[in-house]
C-alpha cells in the first residue's frame, strides 16, 4: 500500500501540470481485476494520486477521499487477467511449446532442484510450470521481513526467481510469440490502442485525461511480450507502464511509453522495436498491428475442430432437410387417402326382384 501510495505521488508530480489538482470524475477512469488486492492497490495509487483539498475534505485530519474503482466479476473479466481461459489454439501452442528444445532442456538442467523444491515444500509435483506459486510465497514474506525456511538461501531464491522468470516467459513466448500474443496480451492492447485512437478524435463525447488498469504482474508481462519490450524479470510491486499521447506542433500524434519499477525512480523509457522513442500514432499501431486479433473467438478455435463443427453443421442441416421432405410426403400420403372416392355405382344385389 505504501509503494502504490507513492505510485500515485510520482503520478501526481510526473502530470501536474497535466491532471486537475483535485478529482475530477470528467477526467480520470480507473478500472481493476475483481480481486481484493488489486482493487485495495488501485485505491492505496488513488489516496497518492488525489489528496482531497478544499470542499473535497469531508472529515478533518483524514487525507483521503473516495473515487470509484470499476471492476467486473472474475468470471467475466476478458480484458486485464492473463493468460486468458477458454482458448483452444493457445492451449495447443502451449503443448507445442513444451516440446521445444529450450523447454525441454530447462527441464532436465533443473529436474534435481525442483525435486529437492517438492521434499521441502511436501508439494507432490513441482514443475516449470507450478514452481512460480512456490517463488511468490516465499517473496511476499521476504518483502514482509517475515523469516524463510532454513533451507531457502539466497542461491536458491535466485533459482526460483530464475524458473519464475521462464515460467512467465513459457506463458506468451519460446514458441510462435506473435500468435500467442494475438490470444493473449493483444486483447489488452487492442483496447489501448482504441483508448489512444478515440483520445484524438476531436468529435468524441470524451475528455478522459487518464485511464487507469490495476492488475498483475502476467498482465503486464502479457502486454509487453505483445510489444516486444519484455526485459525477462519479474515486474516488482507497484509497477507501472505507462502509455502517454502528444500531440505535436504540426498536429500530428505521437506516443511515448515509460516504465516504472521501481520505488523512488523515475520511470525509464521503453521504445518499440521498428520505431523511435517518440513513435508516431500511425506508425505505432501499424507495428502493433500483427499481434492485434481481428476477432478472438474464432483465432481461438482449432483448425481441425472448425472444419469438424462445419462438417457437424452441414450433417445437421441436411438431416433436417430429409425429415422435413419425410414429414412433406406423409403429409400428401395421408390427404390423399383422407379425401372422398367421388360418384361410384352402386350395386343393386339383395334388393327385391319384380
Amino acid at each position: 500500500m505504501r509503494q502504490q501510495w507513492d505510485l500515485g505521488q510520482a503520478l501526481r508530480k510526473r502530470y501536474v501540470e497535466f491532471l486537475n489538482a483535485s478529482y475530477n470524475r470528467q477526467e480520470i477512469f480507473i478500472r481493476s481485476t475483481d480481486f481484493d488486492r488489486t482493487l485495495m492497490s488501485a485505491e492505496a495509487n488513488l489516496a497518492g494520486l488525489y489528496p482531497p483539498e478544499g470542499q473535497q475534505v469531508f472529515r478533518p485530519n483524514v487525507s483521503w477521499q473516495p473515487i470509484p474503482v470499476h471492476t467486473v466479476p472474475d468470471s467475466l473479466e476478458r480484458l486485464l487477467k492473463f493468460p486468458l481461459s477458454h482458448c483452444p489454439r493457445y492451449e495447443q501452442l502451449q503443448n507445442e511449446t513444451r516440446q521445444t528444445a529450450e523447454y525441454v532442456n530447462k527441464t532436465v538442467e533443473n529436474m534435481q532442484f525442483l525435486e529437492m523444491v517438492a521434499n521441502m515444500t511436501g508439494i507432490q509435483d513441482v514443475t516449470l510450470e507450478s514452481v512460480w506459486s512456490i517463488y511468490d510465497t516465499l517473496f511476499c514474506e521476504k518483502a514482509h521481513k517475515m523469516p524463510l525456511p532454513d533451507w531457502v538461501t539466497t542461491e536458491v531464491m535466485t533459482q526460483l526467481q530464475q524458473l519464475k522468470d521462464f515460467s512467465f516467459k513459457f506463458l506468451f513466448g519460446i514458441h510462435r510469440q506473435v500468435e500467442k500474443s494475438r490470444l493473449q496480451g493483444g486483447v489488452l492492447l487492442s483496447q489501448i490502442r482504441k483508448n489512444l485512437t478515440l483520445a484524438i478524435n476531436a468529435s468524441s463525447p470524451s475528455h478522459l485525461k487518464m485511464l487507469m488498469y490495476s492488475a498483475h504482474d502476467t498482465t503486464l508481462v502479457a502486454l509487453q511480450m505483445a510489444l516486444d519490450v519484455y526485459n525477462g524479470k519479474q515486474a516488482p510491486y507497484a509497477s507501472c507502464h505507462i502509455f502517454e499521447l502528444f500531440q505535436e506542433d504540426d498536429g500530428n500524434f505521437s506516443v511515448e511509453m515509460f516504465f516504472r519499477n521501481e520505488s523512488g525512480k523515475e520511470p525509464y523509457p521503453l521504445q518499440l522495436p521498428g520505431c523511435e522513442q517518440r513513435c508516431p500514432l500511425l506508425k505505432f499501431l501499424q507495428l502493433t498491428e500483427p499481434v492485434i486479433p481481428q476477432n478472438w473467438k474464432q483465432e481461438c478455435q482449432i483448425a481441425n475442430s472448425m472444419k469438424d463443427i462445419e462438417f457437424i453443421v452441414g450433417l445437421a442441416i441436411c438431416g433436417c432437410i430429409l425429415f422435413l421432405l419425410i414429414v412433406l410426403l406423409l403429409i400428401v400420403i395421408f390427404r390423399a387417402k383422407s379425401q372422398p372416392p367421388g360418384y361410384r355405382h352402386i350395386s343393386d344385389e339383395g334388393e327385391e326382384q319384380p
